[in-house]
């Protein structure tokens, strides 16, 4: 059994802590980098999941953050309209609630990874459900591209609110909690490359003048507040990493792709960021690292802290924000898998087959442009026409 296989067979129900400060700190080649690089690329093989510690980041610009965002989502939905662009595929500005719908409602291939779950396992059902009752914000944190690209609606400028209150914190805020989650994610790249055997840089350059998006997502709890209630459904996230700062409310539950359990996340107090792998990683290790399902969910816990906030804190709105930041390749990258990663994934999936874990049909991940993977998923998202 390959190490990868003996990695998916672990049963824990914590995700694994790497800690990038190791990797920053001391050199390359030392017996603790490489150990910690390795097991980041063991606990996205397995978990498609890890919670990552950055000593950089600030727990005080996580909750300017949102304070920010709390305060541009209370605002009348007029006023957000006007950040609306449908025409660029919501790929950046403001994204209003039912507008995006969870892939996996109508997919196939995820349906079926529904029904392979135990019940007790299970997301909320998602099969009735309407578009997510979530609202979004795009902002680019990105590196212009010395060359013209041949998706400029994936790579179109930023929107600033025009609200006075917001428009003046607007910029810096969203740049510093947006710079801090984009460095520790290129860190986490360059790691997992070492562990997977591969160039530190691989994945940074590929990725170096992505769309990378600052996305926090926000969902208005007076109106979706109840228990069970689906904030954003059963899915995969289209990019190749998503890092997230720690919610206000917790409700956020991932399936590791070795036990079939759902997990509740709880990110730790101080430097911790959560981080999960997207279909990117998951086309360019050719399936050895799997995209992580996930749901956000009003559950008995979120329901005890709104009520605790509506008493600690009446004056501030009740909004469930999310701390988001989604890392891309380069648009005009060209995605296909690796040779001697995706020979590592077809071993892996022999081996788990044996021990008796199906993980469906074989997937396939053809050659093109990172540009055509994102518009291909934004159409089965409602996003695009």
């Amino acid at each position: 059994m390959t190490v990868a296989a003996q990695e998916l067979s672990s049963s824990s129900m914590d995700l694994p802590i790497i800690d990038l400060d190791v990797f920053r700190n001391q050199p390359r080649d030392s017996p603790a980098v490489q150990d910690e690089c390795l097991k980041a690329a063991k606990a996205l093989i397995t978990f498609g999941a890890l919670v990552l510690h950055d000593s950089r980041v600030s727990e005080k610009d996580n909750d300017n953050f949102l304070d920010l965002l709390e305060d541009y989502f209370a605002q009348p939905e007029e006023d957000l309209k006007k950040d609306e662009r449908p025409e660029l595929s919501y790929q950046i500005g403001v994204t209003l609630e039912n507008t995006e719908k969870p892939k996996c409602a109508v997919d196939e291939p995820c349906l079926r990874v529904i029904e392979r779950l135990d019940p007790s396992e299970r997301p909320l059902d998602i099969t009735a459900h309407s578009p997510d009752p979530k609202c979004r914000f795009f902002w680019k944190m990105v590196e212009k591209p010395p060359y013209e690209t041949k998706f400029p609606g994936l790579n179109a400028a930023n929107i600033v609110p025009e609200a006075p209150h917001i428009r003046e914190r607007w910029t810096p805020t969203m740049d510093q909690w947006g710079a801090s989650m984009k460095n520790a994610v290129e860190g986490l790249t360059e790691m997992t490359a070492v562990g997977l055997g591969l160039p530190a840089e691989t994945f940074r350059e590929a990725g170096r003048y992505g769309p990378h998006l600052l996305a926090p997502t926000a969902s208005d709890l007076t109106k979706y507040g109840e228990k069970d209630t689906i904030l954003a459904g059963f899915h995969t996230d289209l990019n190749f990493l998503t890092i997230h700062g720690r919610s206000r409310y917790p409700g956020l539950h991932i399936w590791a792709r070795n036990t079939g359990r759902r997990i509740a996340v709880k990110i730790p107090p101080g430097n911790y960021l959560l981080v999960q792998a997207g279909k990117q990683l998951e086309h360019i290790t050719g399936g050895l690292i799997k995209a992580g399902f996930h749901e956000v969910v009003v559950n008995d816990k979120t329901v005890d802290v709104i009520e605790a906030r509506k008493q600690k804190f009446p004056e501030r709105p009740l909004v469930r924000i999310s701390s988001t930041f989604f890392w891309h390749l380069s648009s005009d990258y060209d995605l296909t898998p690796i040779p001697e990663v995706a020979e590592k994934a077809r071993q892996v999936r022999a081996e788990q087959f044996n021990l008796g874990k199906d993980e469906g049909e074989e997937a396939q991940y053809p050659p093109m442009k990172v540009g055509e993977q994102v518009q291909n998923e934004l159409k089965h998202i409602a996003l695009m026409a």
